[in-house]
């Protein structure tokens, strides 16, 4: 009878645990193949404590960039839009909008940044979208702007979705220009609260 208390405790403190070991492997595994997305999520960014922001919180940009950082770890796939499925750069951008801001925005990076309005390099502000040239074209891919020269975007084929600074080489001479979405503007915020 004692060991079959044990052991129900046992499979009890499994299963409460079971979580945390989730959240633990999961980062185990995108850390090995992906260390300076890791280093860059674990040096300036804590995980969120919840899946979505809570509907009591003002639709802000700040929602937009928290509710994208809910999705670190998250790998990346070619026309994803869903966390279960993958995300690819513009999936994980309109994802979020959706989910924080209820926008509905264009599929690719490029429609994207035709909305809202521009935004000085020098003006951005959390939760602004910003644009780079990977592909040999204007705006081929987008990410959404955390403060600090730091965006969380889906890089790539066989990456996860991270946090990177705008000021790596890489970045910066890529760098086409940001967009403030109109639902992030002000005037929208004082009416949505």
């Amino acid at each position: 009878m004692a060991l079959a208390g044990c052991a129900s405790n046992a499979q009890n403190q499994q299963a409460q645990s079971e979580p945390s070991r989730l959240i633990r492997d999961n980062y185990l595994s995108y850390t090995q193949s992906d260390p300076l997305g890791a280093y860059f999520s674990a040096k300036e960014y804590e995980y969120p404590t919840s899946k979505y922001p809570s509907s009591s919180s003002p639709k802000t940009t700040k929602t937009l960039a928290s509710t994208a950082l809910n999705f670190l770890g998250i790998k990346y796939r070619f026309g994803g839009e869903a966390p279960n499925t993958g995300f690819d750069c513009s999936g994980l951008v309109s994802y979020a909008a959706e989910k924080s801001l209820g926008l509905k925005l264009p599929r690719s990076a490029a429609e994207m940044a035709r909305e809202g309005k521009s935004v000085k390099s020098s003006e951005l502000k959390k939760g602004d979208l910003v644009f780079f040239n990977t592909r040999g074209h204007r705006n081929s891919h987008v990410g959404i702007y955390l403060g600090n020269h730091q965006f969380v975007h889906a890089p790539r084929t066989g990456a996860v979705v991270r946090i990177e600074s705008m000021d790596l080489a890489y970045w910066k001479k890529r760098y086409n220009g940001a967009r403030r979405l109109a639902a992030n503007t002000p005037d929208t915020l004082a009416t949505a609260n």
